[in-house]
C-alpha cells in the first residue's frame, strides 16, 4: 500500500521533468517529507483548461486531496480510507471504474514510507516478551535519484449543501494504484534488513516510467486493455530501500531530516 510519501521537488522543478504547459503558482504546495492522507498533494493531470475556447486537453499541474470521493458519494467521509485502489481491480470497483477510464493521473515524489516489524520484534510478541512489536520504518526511492511517478486516479465531488459561488463547493480527491511488491533484489539494498520491496510489505504505489506517462495521462485513451497494460510493473531493480528514524511515524514531524538514513541501535534489533 502506500499511506505515506515524500516530495521534495519543487513546482517548478515538476513543470519541467513531466512537460507541464500549466500551473498556477498561488495553488502549489511547499516540499512535504511527510505527506499524509487528507493533506493537499501535486499530481500532473490532463484535461481542457476552464471556459477555454479549444477543448483539447492540456498537461497541468494541479493541487488535489489525498483520499478518493467518488462522485456518487452522499458525503466526504470515506475519502480518507479511499487512498490505495488495487490496479488488479481498478477498472471493475465501482469507486475507481470511472476515473480510471478517464481521469488519471501521476501523483509525484521522492518515494515512499512502509513500516517494518522484525523477525526479532515477533518472535519477542509471540513469546509474550512484548506487547506490541516496535515497527521500523523504511524509505523506498528509485535507485538513480529520479522522480518516482505514482500512477493515480482523480474525481470531482460536488458538495450539494454550498451554493455553486462558494470556493468549497467542488472538492478534487486523488487515489494512488498499487501493485504486488517486487520479489527480486532491490537496486541498492540495506547492508541489514530486507533485500526486497515484498519482504517490507506485500503491496507498493505502482511506478509509472517515463514511457507511459503520456499514455496514461491521455484521457482520450480509453480502451480498458491498452489501458491494463499501463499497469504492468516497471522493470525490476530499480529501486533503493534504507531504514529511517521513527519521527517520521508522528505526522506532524516533517522536514528533509526524515530522509536521513538511520543507522542506530533499533535498526539493528529488528533483523
Amino acid at each position: 500500500m502506500c499511506g505515506r510519501y515524500a516530495v521534495s521537488r519543487r513546482p517548478e522543478d515538476l513543470v519541467g521533468i513531466f512537460g507541464v504547459q500549466k500551473w498556477e503558482p498561488a495553488e502549489t504546495l511547499a516540499p512535504d517529507w511527510n505527506v499524509a492522507p487528507t493533506k493537499g498533494v501535486h499530481a500532473i493531470l490532463e484535461r481542457p483548461l476552464k471556459d477555454a475556447e479549444d477543448p483539447r486537453p492540456v498537461r497541468q499541474l494541479r493541487t488535489l486531496k489525498w483520499g478518493l470521493v467518488p462522485s456518487w458519494a452522499n458525503s466526504p467521509e470515506g475519502a480518507a480510507r479511499m487512498i490505495n485502489a488495487r490496479s488488479e481491480t481498478v477498472h471493475e470497483k465501482p469507486s475507481f471504474r470511472r476515473a480510471f477510464a478517464s481521469r488519471r493521473c501521476v501523483l509525484p515524489a521522492d518515494g515512499y514510507y512502509e513500516w517494518v516489524t522484525g523477525e526479532t520484534e515477533r518472535e519477542l510478541e509471540e513469546r509474550g516478551r512484548r506487547k506490541r512489536a516496535r515497527k521500523q520504518p523504511y524509505f523506498v526511492t528509485p535507485a538513480d535519484g529520479s522522480v518516482f511517478a505514482m500512477a493515480g486516479l482523480y474525481e470531482f465531488w460536488r458538495d450539494r449543501t454550498l451554493p455553486d459561488d462558494h470556493p468549497s463547493a467542488w472538492w478534487v480527491t486523488c487515489a494512488i494504484l498499487t501493485a504486488e511488491a517486487e520479489r527480486a533484489p532491490l537496486g541498492v539494498a540495506p547492508a541489514e534488513g530486507p533485500r526486497s520491496l515484498a519482504d517490507i510489505h506485500p503491496r507498493m504505489p505502482l511506478m509509472l516510467t517515463p514511457d507511459r506517462w503520456d499514455a496514461w495521462l491521455d484521457p482520450g485513451h480509453t480502451d480498458p486493455a491498452s489501458l491494463r497494460a499501463l499497469l504492468e510493473p516497471p522493470p525490476e531493480g530499480l529501486m533503493r530501500a534504507y531504514a529511517v528514524g521513527t519521527a517520521v511515524s508522528n505526522v506532524r514531524n516533517n522536514g528533509p531530516e526524515l530522509l536521513t538514513e538511520w543507522e542506530g541501535p533499533e535498526e539493528a534489533t529488528l533483523f
